[in-house]
């Protein structure tokens, strides 16, 4: 499908442990239209930045043809990973400036993968700043976490 006929999609993610690492949640919400979809999970051993990465894969991975998309994330770790350093640990073999691999790497290859159909436009947000749809995102990653038990 050309870029210019594809459909636009907003994406609100959010992810977060309480322990950080510990028991955590993740949250997306999908906006095509008047058309909403949650989608929520958790892991009962994890770090926020996986839960942030895991928010925004399960996000991209829901959508079922290429789409333009605005995904709007409060994680920086996200936004900066995705837009700046992924370049450079792909020409490195997955590795970082300091010639470690990559933390989370299966993760990353994941975004990159459910990225790769769409027209993606990453948006930072201030987290708990008072953006309705981040603090809805934040409530339903935090529901998430608290139904592990």
């Amino acid at each position: 499908m050309a870029p210019e006929e594809r459909q636009s999609v907003e994406i609100w993610t959010d992810g977060g442990c309480k322990p950080n690492p510990g028991p955590g949640g993740w949250a997306a919400i999908l906006r095509y239209g008047e058309v909403e979809r949650e989608l929520s999970g958790g892991d009962p051993a994890t770090t926020n930045n996986r839960m942030e990465l895991t928010a925004a894969i399960s996000a991209l991975e829901a959508l079922k043809r290429p789409c333009k998309v605005v995904l709007h994330t409060d994680s920086e770790y996200v936004r900066n990973g995705i837009s700046r350093w992924i370049n450079g640990w792909v020409r490195n073999n997955w590795r970082n400036a300091a010639k470690d691999p990559v933390a989370n790497m299966e993760l990353w290859q994941r975004l990159l993968a459910a990225a790769k159909p769409h027209e993606v436009e990453w948006k930072w947000v201030r987290g708990h700043a008072g953006d309705p749809m981040n603090e809805r995102a934040d409530r339903l990653a935090t529901e998430a976490r608290l139904r592990l038990g």
